[in-house]
C-alpha cells in the first residue's frame, strides 16, 4: 500500500494514505474542530492534494481559486484570505488535539509559513507524541545537551533563544492586600444561615449594544455581539451575568448589579468598530473602556463577533481582570459585611501574587468558612482544593496538626466542586492538579482538556493546563500554551515564568532558563529556588547554586531530602526527571538512587 510522505521527518515509518484519510474524517466530524465550512474545505483540499502528490502546487493563488472561488485576478498581497484562513485552521487543529484528539493515532498539522500539511504517527514505537528517542524536548534532532559537571565552568554564554522570553511586560498587579481585611466571621449570637448565591459573585448587567451607524445591517451585528459577549462572560463562574435589572416589589429585596457593560457598534464600508465600556452603576463612573476594530473583508461577521466577544470577556472576567481589580480596591477601602465569600475569592488571588506561605493558612481558613456557609458554591470548593494542594507542591506544610493528608483533601474537595458544577472550569482545573499530583496523569490531562474546552478565555485555566501538558512530556504544546496565557494575563505571572524556565532548561537553553526564573521572583516559593539551583548547576555557576541550596535547606529541608521523589511527582517521564536531576548533581547535590 502506498504511504504518505511525512514532512519534517519525525518518523521513519510514515502513516499510510488510508490512515491519514481516516484521521481527516475524524477531525472534520468532530464538534471540537472549530472551523467554518470554508475552513473545513481548506483543510480537506490541502490534505488531498498532498496525498495526490501535488503538494508543490499548494500556493495561495491555487488555494484561493479552488477553495475560495476567487477569480484569476486574485492577488495574495492585497487579499490575505488564504493566509488568514490557514492561521485559523492551525489554531483549530491545535485545539482539536488538545481537547478531543489526544488519543488519535495520526497527527495532521500545517506548519507556519506554508500550506502543505504534515502527517505523522502520534506515538512512535510507544514513545510520547512530543519526543522520540533522538529528539530533544522540542522535537529537534540533536545530541541531548549535558549540564557541565560541578568542577567545570562554561567558557562563554550560550546563544539566547529570544523567542521564548521576548514577551510583552506583564501589567503590574496591585500590591498584596492585607489578608485580614478580607475575612468577616459571623458575629456570635447570629445564625450563619445559607446566604443567597447572588451575594458571593459580582453582578454585571450587559446592556444591549447600540447601533451607531446607519449604513444598514449593524443593528443585527449589535445584537449578535451582545449575545456573544453574554455567552463568553457566562463561562466565568466568579461573576454573575444578567441582561436586565430584577424588578423589586413589596417585601422583596433585590441586589442591584454594581456594574454595567455598554457598547456601541459602528460599521463603515468594510470596517467595523465596537466601543465598549464597563460602568460603575452607582455613580456612572467609567471603570474601563476599549475599542475593537475589524476588517469585514478578512473575517466574516460571525467570526468577528466570536473573536471580539472572547477578547472582551477575557479582559473583564478573568482572575486579575478589570472586575477583580475594581472589587479588590473597593473591598480594601470598605469591606462589606455580606461579601465574605467573594472576599475570600479575592484573597486567594492576592495570595497567588507571590505565593507567600505566611498568607496560606489565612486563605485556607477563609475558604473553609465559605464552604461551610455556602456548601453548594462550587468555585469556593475549587479554590479550597487548590489551596490544600499548595501544601504539597510548594511545601507549605505549616500546621502539622492539620487533620488529613493535604493531597487527599485536595482531591476530595476538587471532586466535590466538579460534582456540584461539572461545567465549572475552575473546578475542573482543581481536579486536573489533584489527579496530576496523585500520579494519575492521564485523568489530570483529561480534566484539564475539559476545563480548557469550557473556557479557553480563562488564562489561569489555559496556563495551568499548559503547565501540566509540558510536565507530562508534551513540551511543544504545553510551553506554547503557557506562553500564550502569559501574554493575555494582566495579573501576576511569576508562577508561569518558572514553568517557562523549565521549558527552556529542557531544551538546553540554560541562559534563557535563568532569565525566566529570575523574572519570576517568587522569593518565598521553594520550587522557584529549586529550578534556579538546577539551572545554576547546568551553567556551572556554583557560587550562585550554593546560595540556592542554602535557602532550600533552611526553608524547605524535606524537599532536598526527598528530591528524587519530589521531581518525579512533577515530571512524568524518567528521561525528563534525569535531565533535571543532572543539573542538581552538577550543582553538587547528592541524588540518592
Amino acid at each position: 500500500m502506498q504511504s504518505a510522505r511525512v514532512s519534517g521527518g519525525e518518523s521513519a515509518s510514515p502513516p499510510e494514505i488510508t490512515e491519514i484519510r481516516e484521521q481527516l474524517e475524524r477531525i472534520l466530524a468532530s464538534d471540537e474542530f472549530l472551523a467554518p465550512e470554508r475552513g473545513r474545505r481548506f483543510l480537506e483540499y490541502v490534505v488531498e492534494e498532498t496525498l495526490a502528490g501535488r503538494a508543490d502546487y499548494l500556493k495561495a493563488y491555487t488555494i484561493a481559486q479552488e477553495v475560495f472561488t476567487r477569480d484569476p485576478s486574485f492577488d495574495a498581497q492585497n487579499d490575505p484570505v488564504v493566509r488568514i484562513e490557514a492561521g485559523r485552521i492551525r489554531r483549530g487543529l491545535e485545539r482539536y488535539y488538545l481537547v478531543a484528539g489526544q488519543a488519535d493515532p495520526i497527527e495532521i498539522t500545517i506548519p507556519k509559513g506554508a500550506y502543505v500539511p504534515c502527517f505523522r504517527y502520534a506515538a512512535a514505537a510507544g514513545r510520547p507524541l512530543d519526543q522520540t528517542e533522538d529528539e530533544d524536548a522540542f522535537g529537534i534532532v540533536s545530541e541531548s545537551p549535558k549540564p557541565v559537571v560541578a568542577a567545570e565552568h562554561r567558557d562563554g554564554p550560550s546563544r539566547l533563544s529570544w523567542a521564548w522570553y521576548a514577551l510583552p511586560a506583564a501589567v503590574a498587579f496591585a500590591a498584596l492586600i492585607a489578608i485580614t481585611s478580607f475575612f468577616f466571621p459571623v458575629p456570635l449570637g447570629r445564625k450563619s444561615a445559607p446566604a443567597s448565591m447572588s451575594l458571593v459573585t459580582p453582578k454585571v448587567l450587559v446592556e444591549q449594544f447600540e447601533e451607531i451607524s446607519k449604513e444598514g445591517g449593524p443593528s443585527d451585528i449589535a445584537r449578535g455581539l451582545t449575545d456573544e459577549v453574554i455567552g463568553e462572560l457566562a463561562k466565568f463562574k466568579e461573576i454573575a451575568v444578567i441582561t436586565r435589572v430584577p424588578a423589586a416589589g413589596p417585601g422583596i429585596q433585590q441586589e442591584e448589579p454594581r456594574f454595567a457593560l455598554q457598547g456601541g457598534v459602528r460599521v463603515g464600508g468594510d470596517k467595523l468598530r465596537l466601543n465598549v465600556r464597563l460602568v460603575h452603576r452607582a455613580d456612572g463612573s467609567v471603570i474601563w473602556a476599549s475599542n475593537y476594530d475589524r476588517d469585514l473583508r478578512v473575517q466574516d461577521i460571525l467570526e468577528v463577533e466570536a473573536d471580539v466577544a472572547q477578547r472582551v470577556a477575557t479582559a473583564l472576567a478573568q482572575p486579575y481582570g478589570v472586575i477583580f481589580q475594581a472589587d479588590e480596591a473597593r473591598i480594601a477601602q470598605s469591606p462589606p459585611d455580606d461579601w465574605d465569600a467573594y472576599a475570600c475569592t479575592l484573597s486567594y488571588y492576592s495570595y497567588r501574587v507571590d505565593l507567600n506561605p505566611q498568607n496560606h493558612d489565612a486563605v485556607l481558613d477563609c475558604l473553609k468558612r465559605t464552604t461551610a456557609r455556602l456548601p453548594t458554591y462550587s468555585t469556593a470548593w475549587a479554590l479550597l482544593s487548590l489551596t490544600y494542594l499548595d501544601e504539597v507542591r510548594f511545601q507549605f506544610q505549616l500546621d502539622m496538626r492539620r487533620l488529613g493528608e493535604p493531597l487527599a483533601l485536595a482531591f476530595d474537595t476538587a471532586k466535590r466542586a466538579v460534582d456540584l458544577d461539572p461545567q465549572n472550569a475552575r473546578a475542573l482545573q482543581a481536579l486536573m492538579l489533584a489527579d496530576f499530583f496523585k500520579g494519575d496523569v492521564d485523568a489530570g490531562i483529561r480534566a484539564g482538556a475539559a476545563a480548557y474546552a469550557i473556557n479557553p478565555n480563562d488564562t489561569e485555566v489555559a496556563g495551568e493546563y499548559g503547565f501540566r501538558l509540558a510536565f507530562s512530556g508534551k513540551w511543544d504544546t504545553g510551553c506554547e500554551l503557557m506562553s500564550t496565557a502569559i501574554n493575555r494575563n494582566p495579573g501576576p505571572i511569576g508562577y508561569y515564568e518558572v514553568g517557562l524556565a523549565v521549558c527552556a532548561y529542557m531544551r538546553g537553553d540554560y541562559q534563557a532558563a535563568e532569565l525566566w526564573v529570575r523574572m519570576a521572583d517568587l522569593k518565598y516559593n521553594p520550587m522557584h529556588h529549586l529550578v534556579l539551583l538546577a539551572v545554576f548547576g547546568a551553567e556551572g555557576k556554583l557560587e550562585d547554586a550554593h546560595q540556592e541550596e542554602t535557602w532550600l535547606r533552611a526553608n524547605a529541608p524535606a524537599l532536598l531530602a526527598n528530591i528524587r521523589k519530589e521531581v518525579a511527582i512533577r515530571l512524568q517521564r524518567p528521561t525528563d526527571q534525569d535531565r533535571f536531576l543532572a543539573g542538581l548533581r552538577s550543582a553538587g547535590i547528592t541524588i540518592s538512587p
